[in-house]
């Protein structure tokens, strides 16, 4: 049995109602289409360019995903939702992916690698995630789903870890900064992770004001089956390839090393 998937880009704002509205549409749209699992950008429900605060921040338990958890179970579709979430300290927030089935929330994952790079300072404002918290990978439809988000694209650890905890598809919620060459390294490292994982890879990104866009799916194979900065990019995901995949490149079994957590 194959796996419907669409990956959305969204170009999300600080008015989290406005977003929310955004959602709910593409949750309705999803169905319609036959989509059982929708990827949304990271900050899909609150993003300002210029850098996500507390002031965007709102619990898992809050009326944002609650809504979402209900347009889920109307819709079928499992949701793979990007937000921001109150920090362990006072004044700060979290980047915080969750996965909605069913009207629950089935999967959160919190961002590790906070984007302190090309300028950006992520750390001033995120509270990080604990890198030796257990990966998040979730069961959908018989395809095991693992949560990455954006920056950690470039640390392969991080796409391993979810592939050693089952994964055979990596879904990428991402707000990928622009800048020179940037466009190219995201495309580049999408297709790596594929590759190195031999697992699908589901990219959704934000577009607009300085951010890249270009949400893709590629195949285990490292081959682009569809992308988009304007409009959704439906593809069916199939055990079978991740299966016949892996017995013709059996690098996942030939491997010398294993990813141990940094303290």
């Amino acid at each position: 049995m194959t796996l419907r998937v669409r990956a959305v880009p969204m170009a999300s704002g600080r008015d989290r109602a406005l977003n929310l509205s955004v959602v709910l549409a593409e949750i309705a749209a999803a169905a319609t289409a036959g989509v059982r699992l929708l990827v949304l950008p990271e900050y899909a429900t609150a993003f300002d360019p210029r850098g996500v605060d507390a002031d965007l921040a709102e619990g898992v338990d809050g009326p944002v995903v609650a809504e979402v958890r209900e347009a889920s179970a109307r819709a079928g579709v499992a949701v793979v939702l990007g937000t921001v979430v109150p920090g362990a300290r006072a004044g700060r927030a979290a980047n915080v992916v969750v996965v909605v089935d069913g009207g629950r929330v089935v999967g959160e994952y919190r961002k590790v690698h906070l984007y302190d790079a090309f300028g950006h300072r992520e750390s001033e404002r995120l509270d990080a995630g604990a890198p030796g918290a257990a990966p998040v990978v979730v069961e959908v439809d018989g395809m095991h789903v693992g949560v990455m988000t954006c920056y950690d694209l470039r640390f392969p650890e991080s796409a391993r870890r979810l592939v050693d905890a089952g994964a055979t598809v990596l879904v990428v919620p991402a707000a990928w900064a622009a800048g020179p060459g940037k466009a190219d390294q995201w495309d580049v490292l999408l297709r790596a992770r594929a590759v190195e994982d031999v697992s699908y890879v589901v990219a959704a990104a934000q577009t607009g004001r300085g951010v890249v866009g270009d949400s893709q799916v590629v195949d285990a194979r490292g081959v682009v089956l569809g992308r988009g900065s304007a409009d959704a990019v439906d593809v069916e995901l199939d055990p079978a390839h991740v299966q016949e995949q892996r017995r013709l490149n059996p690098s996942l079994q030939n491997r010398r090393y294993r990813v141990v957590p940094a303290p």
